[in-house]
């Protein structure tokens, strides 16, 4: 399955490209986390990284489709 992946902030610096089209093998929130990890491993290194699908954040339980919005959301910061 192909999705698009969405990157903002540090992971779209990671991933070289604000969207991405992405191979996943697997069918949950859960394998595309440890795919992206294999592919990209500085995502690794980050604090916390949230996955939304849909404009929600998705537990790694989620079951994907190849239609659904799906954005990597790094840790923020500011004031």
């Amino acid at each position: 399955m192909v999705v698009k992946i969405k990157a903002f902030g540090i992971s779209r610096d990671i991933l070289g490209k604000r969207e991405v089209d992405f191979e996943l093998s697997g069918v949950s929130v859960g394998d595309l986390r440890n795919t992206l990890g294999q592919r990209y491993p500085d995502l690794k290194k980050l604090n916390s990284l949230f996955i939304a699908v849909n404009q929600a954040y998705a537990p790694d339980e989620t079951l994907l489709k190849q239609t659904d919005e799906i954005a990597l959301i790094p840790p923020v910061s500011g004031g």
